[in-house]
């Protein structure tokens, strides 16, 4: 995964899901997303930043996929963000399934995103569908510097029936994620915005803290609790969704600090 990641999570989630309908055929899904802030791996910058992204993902019916995303983030002016990604979806048993792709983000030289240093993601993740649906992911995020991600997650799809009709849909799947990792990427962030911030301690240097020992140590980087109600017919699918974020121990930011998403989305099969 990459830039947001629980945004384009919930993306590639709702499109595998979405094309579970007819997997014999080659298939073309549009989306159209806002979001009311972006996160990367459960972080966020000190401004806040809503942002709308369109993605155009296709689909073949051995399981490869190419996926392409631009967005644009409403209050910085920093032009648009562009991301592709190629991946291969595939089972591993009637009730395990495997997903691996690699992205890459193209990211203007003045777009203030946590991810600028690592535009770069391989990914891995297997899925579970038993009376829960459970996913294990983890992230390789590269290129001026290295961060490793796990993500767990564990979500209950609840049918609340028909709304108009007997061929719509309208689902809950109330959900908890949690998210390990480390945080090389902050340093190179704060460099960016202050170029004496995050620099080794060197004596008359100022007394800057050395943080690289600390970005680089695993952890908890946050907990998230999701709450999607998603509207879906034969070849359509609208959802709104709220996700509240409480950070771990290990983040830049406070112990406990909470953070709240408002998202809507759109999606359209060809």
């Amino acid at each position: 995964m990459n830039y947001f990641y629980t945004l384009l999570l919930c993306l590639f989630t709702t499109l595998q899901c979405f094309a579970q309908a007819d997997s014999s055929k080659t298939t073309l899904t549009l989306a159209a997303i806002y979001n009311s802030n972006v996160s990367y791996y459960g972080q966020t910058t000190s401004e806040k930043m809503p942002m709308a992204l369109t993605n155009a993902t296709v689909k073949f019916p051995f399981g490869l996929y190419v996926s392409s995303s631009a967005y644009n983030l409403f209050t910085t002016g920093s032009g648009m963000v562009f991301n592709v990604d190629v991946g291969y979806d595939f089972k591993l048993a009637e009730k395990l399934a495997s997903t691996i792709s690699i992205s890459r983000a193209f990211i203007p030289e003045n777009a203030p995103l946590l991810q600028a240093s690592n535009p770069n993601t391989a990914s891995a993740a297997l899925t579970y569908t038993h009376w829960l649906t459970t996913g294990l992911s983890v992230d390789y995020a590269f290129g001026q510097e290295q961060d490793w991600f796990i993500t767990l997650n564990n979500s209950k799809p609840i049918e609340l029936g028909h709304l108009i009709d007997e061929s719509d849909f309208l689902t809950l799947e109330p959900a908890i994620e949690f998210i390990g990792g480390t945080q090389r990427f902050t340093q190179y962030y704060a460099t960016r915005k202050n170029p004496l911030k995050g620099k080794p301690t060197i004596p008359g240097n100022g007394g800057i803290v050395e943080t690289s020992v600390i970005s680089s140590k695993f952890g908890l980087l946050t907990t998230n609790f999701k709450l999607p109600l998603a509207y879906s017919r034969s070849s359509y699918l609208a959802e709104i969704a709220y996700q509240f974020s409480v950070l771990g121990k290990t983040t830049e930011l406070p112990a406990g600090a909470t953070r709240s998403f408002f998202n809507l989305s759109f999606y359209y099969q060809f």
